[in-house]
């Protein structure tokens, strides 16, 4: 089957969206890091901070439509784990990244992929956060995630092409802070660590992540 123009397209612009390296997937794995159970659907969206050498980013993540997604997610919040890891790729105009290093690039260990909630109805639109993956297996998906910088059709599934055009699945989005994102896609970038290009020069550091309480009607 020929896949379709706009996958060729998702691929070759993703291909440089890596989950960390072998050595970030094995590292302090266990039986206790596999992906942990979806959340039960809520009517009021979970709401994460992320506090970063830039400033505040709040996220509002959908457990209804992304319901694995969002609990790995959590998992990875409620582990501390992305506390001091960086923005490790921006791409002006097209993303944010980050999750899965370290300021001196080193990778940090990982829990069990997750599958590919691509397709649940939300799209990949200015704003908009994505679980990253591998462009060659669509269940890949582990610690990684991007924030949208605009609205990225190509990004979302196309129908028959199979992992190359799975889409990248869409769990929450941007609530406050978005000015933040802004700013930081004017770093200037180049390569660094293992990256060959794209890295901010100067590190865009998450200094917290955290949930945040509920706020009830």
């Amino acid at each position: 089957m020929r896949i379709p123009a706009a996958a060729l397209v998702l691929a070759a612009l993703l291909a440089a969206l890596p989950l960390p390296t072998p050595r970030a997937q094995t590292a302090g794995a266990t039986a206790a890091d596999a992906a942990p159970e979806a959340p039960a659907p809520r009517s009021t969206p979970l709401r994460v901070a992320l506090e970063t050498s830039f400033g505040r980013i709040v996220l509002a993540l959908d457990a209804e439509r992304a319901p694995a997604t969002v609990a790995n997610f959590l998992a990875y919040v409620d582990a501390g784990h992305y506390n001091g890891t960086v923005f490790h790729r921006v791409i002006p105009g097209v993303l944010v990244q980050g999750g899965a290093y370290t300021p001196d690039l080193q990778p940090k260990p990982e829990r069990a992929p997750i599958p590919n909630e691509a397709g649940n109805g939300l799209p990949n639109r200015r704003g908009s956060l994505a679980a990253a993956r591998r462009p060659d297996n669509a269940g890949s998906a582990t610690l990684q995630f991007f924030i949208n910088l605009a609205d990225n059709p190509q990004f979302d599934p196309v129908p028959g092409a199979g992992d190359a055009g799975a889409g990248y699945a869409v769990f929450g989005e941007v609530v406050e802070g978005m000015e933040v994102l802004d700013r930081i896609a004017t770093v200037e970038t180049g390569p660094a660590g293992p990256f060959p290009s794209r890295v901010p020069k100067t590190p865009v550091v998450i200094e917290r992540a955290s949930r945040l309480e509920e706020v009830r009607p």
